[in-house]
């Protein structure tokens, strides 16, 4: 499968008002794509425009609430109708309560599932049509280290990035059935510094946080442009996130007792926060519209996803490492006999 350069390609960006969809479109952008933005929060989608002319950029943007169907098409196709084509999709929008599962109303779950999952299966029903007019493409959904293993406190937007996991696994083989140059590409970031936790809904009493260690927003952009350009079937960023899927595969109970130790204090800061406080879950709010959030502080680097990005690489530091365990395995059964 062959996907344009970036440079020749339209990208629509869905959530790109903050985070880690505005560093996104930013950087589309600064490699020569004409890119349509996608938001609730019109002030947010202006200056990412405003922002993106100024550094000799092409950019319109289109205001949007992710659970109306109607709302998401009209991203895509005045994404057409305005440059003639579309050949990448990033889905980006999410939103999130923070709380108990006991504390969470009805109406809280469903919105957090209908933004969160419903909005990615929304955007792919959008693009598709378009994708496979054009020939070939790229639909590249940010899902979460939680679509593989749920952190407590997060349920609703935990069980929705599972959702979103397996509507993936599901559309990305019936797309290779019915033999269509399209990749589905699954991203998949630990804790990212960006405002996701200024702005969703809490009912801790704190301000929350996500658990620690954090990583730059743009390790998360550097995977999606990667994406863009070669076809790619998931992409877990951030070294920490690796390390619990990882502990996951192998031991979900011991997954539990890790999450157990550190995750429902990993979660508070010490700020008091109410939960009347405003939070984006039903309406957008303002105050926000960045890339980064407030836990810079928090951040560290990550090393592996140069491996991700370089195939060879990484094959090689597999067979390394598999090597290594073999030598060590017959060295072991040598000094047993």
């Amino acid at each position: 499968m062959q996907l344009k350069p970036i440079s020749q390609q339209v990208v629509a960006i869905v959530g790109a008002s903050s985070g880690i969809g505005r560093d996104t479109a930013l950087k589309f952008a600064q490699r020569g794509a004409k890119v349509v933005v996608a938001a609730r929060s019109e002030p947010g989608l202006k200056s990412l425009v405003e922002e993106i002319q100024s550094l000799g950029g092409v950019a319109k943007y289109v205001i949007a609430d992710v659970s109306d169907f109607e709302q998401v098409k009209a991203i895509a196709d005045q994404t057409v109708a305005e440059y003639g084509q579309l050949d990448t999709w990033v889905h980006a929008a999410a939103t999130g309560v923070i709380a108990p599962f006991e504390k969470i109303t009805p109406e809280e779950f469903a919105r957090v599932v209908d933004v969160t999952l419903m909005g990615q299966v929304y955007g792919a029903m959008a693009a598709l049509p378009h994708l496979k007019q054009t020939g070939r493409g790229a639909l590249i959904h940010i899902s979460s280290m939680e679509g593989r293993r749920s952190l407590p406190l997060q349920s609703p937007y935990s069980a929705a990035k599972h959702g979103l996991e397996g509507f993936l696994d599901a559309l990305r083989v019936e797309l290779q059935h019915e033999k269509w140059p399209i990749s589905v590409t699954s991203i998949l970031p630990a804790t990212i510094n960006t405002p996701f936790y200024n702005k969703v809904g809490t009912k801790l009493g704190v301000k929350p946080t996500g658990v620690p260690p954090y990583y730059q927003p743009s390790l998360v952009a550097d995977a999606i442009l990667y994406a863009a350009e070669h076809p790619t079937r998931d992409f877990v960023v951030g070294d920490a996130g690796k390390i619990l899927d990882f502990i996951q595969r192998i031991s979900p109970l011991l997954a539990d007792s890790l999450l157990l130790a550190i995750a429902f204090q990993g979660q508070r800061t010490n700020e008091p926060k109410s939960e009347d406080a405003p939070n984006n879950v039903f309406e957008p709010i303002t105050g926000y519209d960045k890339v980064e959030g407030d836990f810079r502080n928090l951040s560290i680097p990550s090393f592996l996803e140069s491996l991700d990005m370089n195939p060879p690489l990484k094959w090689g530091a597999l067979a390394f490492a598999a090597l290594g365990i073999a030598a060590l395995v017959g060295l072991w059964g040598r000094n047993d006999i």
